[in-house]
C-alpha cells in the first residue's frame, strides 16, 4: 500500500489547488460516507479522494443544505480524462448523483472487475481483495458509524482514508488479471453501463430485468 500521508479534510468541495493536482492524475480512488443505506433518506456526509501518490483529501457536507449545484468535486468526477477507482460504483456514483447532481465517468470498479475474474470465489468485499491481493487485513470496525458528526473521530478518519489508500494498488493488481483473462474489454462495458443502473435505481426501477 502507498505510505501514509497526511488526510486534508474539506468543508463543502476541494479547493481549486487541490482539484488541479488532481486533475493532472490518470485515475484517483473515490469513496462515500452516508448516513445509511437508503439514499434518499440518508444523506451523503462524505466524500474521499486519493490518488497514487497517496494524498487524501475528505469533503464533508455537514447538512442538508450544503451541496453545491456545481462545484470542484462534480468537475473532477465528470472529467473526461481521469479514471474514477470505486469499489461497488453502483451505489457510490448512485448518491453523488442524488446529492452533488455528478454524472461521474469513466469509472473503473473493482467489485465488478473482481466478480469477472475472481470466479474461483464468491467472496468480492474490499476487505476480501485487499486480504488476497494486497495481504493487508482492513479494519471495518467503523463501517457503520455516524459519519454526520462534527468531530469524525480518528478511527473514522483512518477507516475513511484506507477505503481509498487501498484502492490505486487493487487497480492495478486487478487490471493485470482481466488483461490476463482477456476480459478487459467486457469490464468497460459493465463499468458504461454503471450509469444506467443508477438511473434505474434511483428512479425505484432497480428490478428491471428480473424475470
Amino acid at each position: 500500500m502507498v505510505a501514509h500521508r497526511k488526510v486534508e479534510l474539506f468543508e463543502g468541495d476541494l479547493p481549486d489547488e487541490r482539484f488541479a493536482h488532481y486533475m493532472k492524475k490518470a485515475y484517483i480512488a473515490v469513496d462515500t460516507e452516508t448516513r445509511g443505506l437508503n439514499i434518499s433518506r440518508d444523506r451523503l456526509c462524505l466524500v474521499q479522494i486519493c490518488d497514487d501518490e497517496g494524498i487524501v483529501s475528505f469533503v464533508r457536507y455537514k447538512d442538508k443544505n450544503s451541496f453545491p449545484k456545481e462545484s470542484n468535486v462534480k468537475k473532477l468526477m465528470e472529467a473526461p480524462n481521469v479514471i474514477k477507482l470505486f469499489h461497488y460504483a453502483r451505489f457510490d456514483v448512485s448518491v453523488m448523483k442524488h446529492y452533488l447532481g455528478c454524472q461521474t465517468k469513466p469509472i473503473f470498479c473493482t467489485k465488478i472487475a473482481s466478480k469477472l475474474v475472481r470466479t474461483y470465489t464468491d467472496r468480492h468485499s474490499l476487505k476480501d481483495l485487499v486480504s488476497e491481493l494486497l495481504q493487508i487485513e482492513l479494519d471495518k470496525t467503523n463501517q457503520s458509524s455516524d459519519w454526520a458528526r462534527h468531530d469524525l473521530s480518528e478511527s473514522q478518519m483512518e477507516y475513511a482514508a484506507n477505503d481509498v489508500r487501498v484502492l490505486p494498488p487493487i487497480y492495478d493488481k486487478i487490471l493485470g488479471m482481466l488483461k490476463r483473462e482477456e476480459r478487459e474489454e467486457l469490464a468497460q462495458r459493465c463499468f458504461e453501463a454503471v450509469q444506467v443502473v443508477c438511473d434505474l435505481d434511483l428512479k425505484g426501477f432497480s428490478h428491471v430485468f428480473e424475470h
